[in-house]
């Protein structure tokens, strides 16, 4: 995998296909919304038949990511555990995969709104947030100037229209002074890099990094679309 390299509040930094993004001048890796348990808190109140294979696949990616680039802290914005018993649900291998994974580096579990409950002892720190200036670590943006901030919680996606397919794919977005990332749990949704609960964080241009398979595509929001509807596709393929 490719990460791209940009900056933020003068750091360079690297957005991975992964969705996470990797500061190597302080050896810091940063995921958000891993929503870990999504799929057995929907198995026990039976609103959707989802595989209960979530965690197990977020966890492979995230001890991908830490055994390949050796950070010293690994920073979680929040909506890591998907509610409060999902750290109870936990099957043995995924407990002692996390155990293994906060032995490898110094974990940070910054509180998000799925997060009421902190980990157990011994997996890391919590704070509602934390700054290395010149950049600081929360949940959620806030709104107005926030030079280096770095946040999740929206689980941002472009949607793109490629010869008449309309796709979908994670991002991250930034405008220089802040980033938001993608989530990075297997069974998340994502809100549209247009929707107006994220553009009014960017009054002026931002760009949509966008996440492929094996790299990072940057692209000004201006390339983005609202999301595209079934009754839109049968009318661009009419078109051509």
């Amino acid at each position: 995998m490719t990460p791209l390299e940009f900056l933020c509040a003068g750091e360079r930094l690297e957005a991975w296909p992964s969705g996470a993004l990797h500061w190597p001048a302080r050896r810091l890796l940063t995921v958000a919304d891993l929503h870990l348990e999504k799929g057995s808190s929907y198995a026990v109140n039976a609103l959707k038949l989802l595989p209960r294979h979530d965690t197990r696949e977020t966890l492979s990616a995230l001890a991908r990511l830490i055994e390949a680039l050796r950070p010293e802290t690994v920073v979680c914005l929040g909506d890591s555990f998907h509610d409060k018993e999902a750290v109870e649900r936990l099957p043995p291998a995924e407990r002692a995969e996390i155990e293994r994974l906060t032995r490898l580096a110094r974990f940070v579990w910054i509180a998000g709104n799925h997060d009421p409950a902190p980990p157990p002892p011994g997996w890391g720190h919590v704070a509602e947030e934390i700054a290395d200036a010149p950049l600081v670590f929360r949940h959620e943006a806030q709104f107005g100037p926030a030079r280096g901030e770095i946040s999740g919680h929206y689980h941002p996606v472009a949607a793109l229209s490629v010869r008449g397919r309309g796709l979908r794919r994670r991002c991250f977005l930034t405008d220089g002074d802040r980033v938001i990332l993608p989530a990075f749990g297997a069974y998340t949704g994502g809100l549209n890099a247009l929707d107006p609960a994220i553009t009014q964080l960017f009054p002026d241009d931002y760009d949509a990094l966008v996440v492929g398979r094996d790299a990072v595509r940057r692209l000004s929001w201006r390339q983005l679309r609202p999301d595209i509807s079934l009754a839109d596709l049968a009318r661009v393929r009419e078109r051509r």
